[in-house]
């Protein structure tokens, strides 16, 4: 939608946040860390930093929509992270499903089409229930895509990929012969989803914790010490001038055409 200037809103938006709306990235993906960090720093149980980190979910959505993003992909939840004790669990599990029912609003309000990647075997059925009712009520929607890895580890994704080739092979649907990186991408959770472009850590950490270990591969990393607590719109937007000061070569030289 054009502003009174003639303007697109989101291009305005970005300019007066001092972007170049032309070197915004199409896909944004984030891991979402320091929460415990935050709350022991603030003299607080580790929860309660994962509670301050859905306002920061929220608004970080939101400015995603407002400067017309296309997709935004958040860790939430890695199935390392089933090792951590059981009442942080709990609690997280909670947390997550009151997110799910208190934010449709503001999804369908946004315009913004929702979807979760990962292993659902595990959540419970009141979880499922809560993500199937969201990716249900958005699927028509035709602003931002919101993914939400849950339950999600990268090396798993590319082990039942593996899997559900190797089936089709021994089925006679698939010629080994002919697998392609395409073939690959199209058995992932995220098939039909664009590789992330901009990829955002929080909390200082230097890795990628087994996060979309096949789609990250050209993507620019943008590190901040700031714990996802305290990650707003102004930080967003330090990253994203960060990457529009980028040039993406995806292997080749300056000036080349990109893949």
């Amino acid at each position: 939608m054009s502003s009174q200037t003639g303007i697109p809103k989101a291009h305005e938006h970005a300019l007066q946040a001092g972007l170049d709306p032309a070197r915004l990235p199409d896909h944004v993906a984030i891991i979402m860390d320091g929460n415990g960090r935050w709350a022991q720093r603030q003299g607080l149980r580790r929860v309660e930093g994962h509670a301050r980190g859905v306002r920061s979910v929220r608004d970080t959505v939101e400015e995603c929509c407002r400067l017309g993003l296309s997709q935004l992909t958040l860790y939430c939840l890695s199935s390392e992270n089933w090792k951590r004790p059981p009442d942080e669990l709990d609690f997280l599990m909670a947390l997550l499903s009151q997110y799910l029912v208190q934010e449709r609003e503001l999804l369908m309000r946004e315009n913004v089409r929702f979807q979760v990647i990962g292993r659902r075997d595990g959540l419970s059925p009141l979880i499922l229930d809560e993500i199937t009712a969201s990716e249900t009520a958005t699927r028509d929607n035709t602003g931002l895509l919101l993914c939400l890895a849950i339950n999600y580890g990268g090396r798993t994704e590319l082990l039942d990929a593996f899997r559900r080739m190797a089936a089709q092979v021994l089925a006679g649907d698939l010629d080994p012969g002919s697998i392609t990186e395409a073939t690959v991408s199209e058995s992932l959770y995220t098939a039909g989803m664009p590789d992330p472009d901009l990829l955002i850590r929080t909390a200082g950490e230097m890795r990628v914790s087994n996060f979309l270990l096949w789609q990250i591969s050209y993507a620019e990393l943008w590190v901040t010490e700031r714990c996802w607590p305290d990650f707003d719109a102004p930080t967003l937007h330090s990253a994203l001038k960060d990457y529009g000061r980028r040039q993406r070569r995806f292997g080749g030289l300056p000036g080349q055409a990109q893949p």
